[in-house]
C-alpha cells in the first residue's frame, strides 16, 4: 500500500514537471513572456580548460560492415606465441531512413575482428543480427527504442493504434553494443538488458539470443561480469516487483556435460536493497574479491516511474537518469558464497563510478580502486549531436564534462560494539585512505588519490584493465587505461600504483581503443606480456590499425593497418586459440 501511495504521488510529480517544462519551453517563444520567466539556468561548471580540440566527427558515423576478411600490412613484430582474436564492439549504424539515433549508447552494435596468427593479421567486421537491427533494417526506419532515442509509433498504423501504443511500456532493446561477455566457454554481445547474443568469435556470426529472465529473476545486467578460476561467472542485476526493486548478485556455474541449457544452474547468490526502491542507482559494473562482492550505489539515479511512463511522455529512457550530489554514495558488501549481506554499510560523499579496476582482501579489509568521476553530470553531453561539433562548441563539451581519477577505498571488516569512534580503522600501512565509525553507527570512508597531478594533463583516463587472470582479486601494482584528452580516449597509459607515476602512449591524431592485455606464456611478473589496442583516426587518409606494446616498457613492438574505417567502440576481450 506504501509503495502504491510513493508511485502515485509520484506519477502526479512527473506530470506536473512535464506540463510545466513544456509550458516554460512554450512561453519563452514570445519575447513578452520570457522577460517574466525566471532564470534557472544553472552556472556551468569548468573540470579543464582545454582549447583547439580536433572534430571526431567522422568516428561517429555510420559505416558498411566488412565481412570478408582484409590483410593488415604489419609494421615491426608481433609476438609469434600470441595467437587469437581480438574483439571489439560498438556502434556502427547512426541512422535507419530519415531517422537518426540521438546518443552514443544508441548505435546498432558492430563487431571487430583482429584475427592474428603467427604474426599474421586479418580483419573482419560484422553487425549483430539482433532483434533490433533486424526490425529497424527491414522497415529502414527507427522501430526499436534505444537509451537516448524513443521509437515514433509506425506510420502505417491506424490513428488509434498509434495512440493506444503511447501508453505500452517501452521494450527492452537487445543491441548488444558494450561487451563481450563468456558465460560457460561461449561468447555472448552484451548490453545492460536482459538479452545477450551467442557470437561465433571465428566468424562473428550472430548464434543465438538468449532471455535471461528464461533462467533466472532478473530484468537485465551488466556488460561487466567477473570470472572466478574454475569459470564460474558473476554478475549483477536488478529485479523489479511488488516489493519494489532488488540489486541483484548472479553466479552462472561453469559448463557441465549433461548441461542442455545455455546458462543451465544460474542462480541469485544474494540481494541488495536500494535506499529507495523507486529510484535505484544506475551501475555499470561492480568489484569482487576471493570471498565478497563489492557494490557501489551512487547518487546517479533511476526513476522507476518515469521509465514506465516515458513512452507516453515521449521521453527517452536516458532522461529517467538523474544525478543527486545531495545524496551520498553507499557501498554494499556481500559474500560470495554464502550470500550473506554485511549487515555494515558504508559511506561516502558524492562520486560517479563506470568501472572497476581492482579489489582484494588483506588482513581484514577489503581494498578496492576505481575509476571515480566528482559528478554524474555527463551522460546528457554525450548525444551524438554534442560529439559531432567542432571548433569551440566542442571544446566546450569537453571541458564542461568530468573527468575520471583512479582512487582507492579501504573497507574494514571487523567491526562491533566496541570500535573506536571517529578513529582511522584503516591500518594498512600501503593506503592513505581511510575509515571511520561515526557515531550514529555508520562508517564513513575517505579515499586515496592513485595518482599525481601530472595525470591532470592528460584528462584522467578510464577504461581499466588490468593483468585479469593472475591478479584479479589480488594484491597488484599495475593496471592500463585509455587517457582522456579528447572527448573520446587519445592516449594509452599505464599507471604503477606504488610510485602514483605512468608511461603513456600517444601519437596526434589517433584515438586508441580499451588497452588489453595478454601475459606472455608462462610469465612470472606482473607486466609480462602484451597489450593489445585498436587504434582510429577521423582522418580518412589514415588507416585503422591494432596496435601491440610491450606492457613492461610500454613501447610500441608493432602495429597492423587496415584500410577500412572504424567508428568508435566501446568495449573487447581477447580469445585466444
Amino acid at each position: 500500500m506504501i509503495n502504491l501511495v510513493k508511485m502515485s504521488l509520484q506519477l502526479f510529480w512527473i506530470i506536473i514537471e512535464d506540463i510545466v517544462n513544456l509550458t516554460t519551453t512554450a512561453l519563452k517563444y514570445f519575447p513578452v513572456f520570457r522577460q517574466l520567466l525566471p532564470n534557472t539556468q544553472k552556472k556551468t561548471i569548468y573540470y579543464s580548460r582545454v582549447k583547439g580540440l580536433e572534430s571526431i566527427s567522422p568516428l561517429l558515423k555510420s559505416i558498411d560492415e566488412t565481412p570478408q576478411p582484409i590483410l593488415a600490412n604489419v609494421k615491426g613484430d608481433f609476438p609469434k606465441w600470441l595467437r587469437g582474436n581480438l574483439l571489439r564492439n560498438g556502434p556502427g549504424k547512426f541512422e535507419f531512413g530519415n531517422d537518426r539515433y540521438n546518443h552514443l549508447f544508441d548505435g546498432m552494435a558492430l563487431m571487430h575482428q583482429f584475427r592474428i596468427d603467427y604474426g599474421i593479421i586479418t580483419y573482419i567486421s560484422k553487425f549483430l543480427h539482433s532483434d533490433a537491427y533486424c526490425i529497424n533494417r527491414a522497415h529502414d526506419r527507427i522501430m526499436v527504442s534505444e537509451f537516448g532515442t524513443v521509437a515514433m509509433p509506425d506510420p502505417c498504423k491506424s490513428i488509434f493504434e498509434r495512440f493506444t501504443s503511447r501508453f505500452e511500456i517501452l521494450d527492452a532493446t537487445d543491441n548488444g553494443s558494450v561487451n563481450f561477455a563468456l558465460y560457460k566457454g561461449d561468447y555472448y554481445a552484451t548490453t545492460e538488458t536482459n538479452f545477450i547474443h551467442k557470437v561465433n568469435p571465428h566468424t562473428l556470426e550472430t548464434e543465438e539470443k538468449i532471455n535471461l529472465t528464461k533462467y533466472i529473476a532478473v530484468n537485465g545486467a551488466t556488460a561487466h561480469p567477473h570470472y572466478d578460476p574454475d569459470g564460474t561467472t558473476y554478475n549483477m542485476g536488478n529485479s523489479y516487483g511488488k516489493h519494489g526493486t532488488m540489486y541483484n548478485i548472479i553466479a552462472v556455474p561453469p559448463q557441465m556435460s549433461d548441461d542442455e541449457e545455455t546458462l543451465q544452474g544460474a542462480k541469485i547468490v544474494c540481494g541488495f536493497e536500494p535506499v529507495d526502491s523507486l529510484n535505484p542507482s544506475y551501475y555499470h559494473s561492480f568489484g569482487m574479491t576471493k570471498n565478497y562482492i563489492i557494490f557501489v550505489e551512487q547518487p546517479l539515479k533511476i526513476n522507476v516511474m518515469k521509465i514506465l511512463t516515458s513512452k507516453l511522455r515521449g521521453k527517452s529512457i536516458g532522461s529517467s537518469i538523474n544525478w543527486d550530489p545531495e545524496l551520498n554514495t553507499i557501498i554494499h558488501v556481500a559474500n560470495k558464497h554464502t550470500g550473506e549481506v554485511i549487515p555494515l554499510k558504508y559511506y561516502t560523499k558524492a562520486f560517479c563510478i563506470f568501472h572497476h579496476i581492482n579489489a582484494f582482501e588483506d588482513d581484514g579489509f577489503i581494498v578496492f580502486d576505481i575509476c571515480h568521476f566528482e559528478s554524474g553530470h555527463f551522460l546528457q553531453n554525450l548525444t551524438l549531436q554534442n560529439l559531432q561539433k567542432d571548433g569551440e562548441e566542442l571544446d566546450e563539451i569537453y571541458n564542461t564534462s568530468p573527468k575520471g581519477f583512479p582512487r582507492r577505498f579501504v573497507l574494514p571488516l571487523n567491526i562491533c560494539s566496541n570500535t573506536l569512534i571517529e578513529h582511522n580503522l584503516n591500518t594498512l600501512t600501503y593506503s592513505s585512505a581511510s575509515a571511520f565509525r561515526r557515531a550514529d553507527g555508520k562508517i564513513w570512508c575517505e579515499s586515496e588519490k592513485l595518482y599525481a597531478d601530472d595525470l591532470l594533463n592528460e584528462g584522467g583516463l578510464e577504461f581499466p584493465q588490468i593483468n585479469y587472470a593472475k591478479y584479479n582479486t589480488k594484491k597488484y601494482t599495475f593496471f592500463y587505461g585509455c587517457g582522456a584528452g579528447h572527448v573520446v580516449m587519445d592516449s594509452l597509459i599505464k599507471m604503477d600504483l606504488e610510485t602514483k607515476t605512468f608511461k603513456i602512449w600517444k601519437e596526434k591524431g589517433y584515438f586508441p581503443s580499451e588497452p588489453i592485455f595478454v601475459p606472455s606464456p608462462d610469465s612470472v611478473e606482473e607486466d609480462d606480456g602484451v597489450i593489445l589496442s585498436v587504434v582510429i583516426s577521423p582522418d580518412q587518409c589514415k588507416n585503422s590499425m591494432v596496435l601491440v606494446l610491450d606492457a613492461k616498457t610500454f613501447t610500441e613492438m608493432g602495429r597492423a593497418e587496415v584500410p577500412a574505417q572504424m567508428p568508435f567502440g566501446f568495449h573487447g576481450v581477447f580469445a585466444k586459440c
